[in-house]
């Protein structure tokens, strides 16, 4: 796979909803630099994402250089939020993780998204992503941390199975649905050059000079039916990944990553697999 290639960055600041897609950005131990250290919580503390609100879809979130972010949606004016300083934390719960996390200061950004969501939210900051949430001991070694992502520092996709599955969508019953864009699957870095598939047999990489190991094949949920761009849902591509890609229960696509070192990452770099 001379041809391998990193097609496209994304970093999402603020987990479920817009990011950016950067054409070059840190690699840190939990993820890409400033990915998901953000999130929504509800009064109860647990995390709010697109499951549970779609209409998250249509909100963005641009990454601030400082680790702010600046918040935008339709109908809403833009907010600034800066990176809140140390202070009392507040548990957040994230599947069957509790993590500690700091409010954003004041109460401008949580009723910025309550007046665009219309319910009660928090937004939270993870202040140190080095200490406060391990990745699943079952596909963790140790010392290793993750960010607000689903469960593992980076999500990678390719462009030859999003062909495939498109293919696959087209031969359905729902294929006025598709072709679907990658956004659906909101992944963190995009490869191009490969078979479709090929990254079901990788375990090793290299993206540039930094190299990842897979640590297990992501399993996808109902947000993968959800419009980026209206927040409406269909049925693909789950009905399709249910007839073709489903692996010990789950519905498969896109491989999850951990990062070996540290580095920085750029649009265009060759991809190497390693094992």
């Amino acid at each position: 796979m001379g041809n391998a290639h990193l097609h496209s960055i994304h970093v999402h600041p603020v987990k479920a909803v817009r990011g950016v897609a950067p054409r070059e950005t840190a690699v840190e131990p939990w993820g890409l630099a400033g990915d998901r250290r953000w999130v929504l919580i509800d009064d109860g503390g647990k995390v709010v994402t697109q499951r549970r609100l779609p209409r998250l879809a249509l909100v963005a979130a641009e990454l601030r250089p400082d680790g702010g972010v600046r918040l935008s949606a339709p109908g809403m004016p833009p907010l600034t939020v800066p990176v809140p300083r140390p202070s009392a934390t507040v548990p957040v719960e994230i599947f069957r993780d509790e993590v500690e996390a700091v409010e954003a200061e004041g109460e401008a950004a949580h009723a910025w998204f309550g007046s665009c969501l219309g319910i009660t939210v928090r937004l939270a900051h993870m202040d140190d992503p080095a200490t406060r949430r391990p990745v699943s001991p079952e596909y963790a070694r140790p010392g290793e941390t993750v960010s607000f992502a689903d469960g593992f520092p980076l999500l990678l996709t390719t462009t030859a199975s999003l062909d495939a599955l498109n293919s696959l969508i087209a031969q359905g019953e729902y294929a006025d649905e598709g072709p679907l864009p990658m956004n659906r699957f909101r992944p963190n870095v995009v490869v191009a050059g490969t078979p479709a598939w090929a990254e079901d047999d990788w375990s090793r990489l290299a993206i540039g000079d930094v190299p990842f190991r897979v640590a297990k094949t992501c399993g996808r949920c109902v947000v993968t039916t959800t419009d980026q761009d209206t927040g409406e849902r269909g049925r693909e591509p789950l009905h399709s990944l249910g007839r073709h890609r489903r692996l010990d229960g789950k519905l498969v696509f896109g491989q999850n990553l951990v990062p070996l070192t540290r580095g920085t990452i750029r649009v265009g770099d060759p991809v190497r697999i390693l094992e």
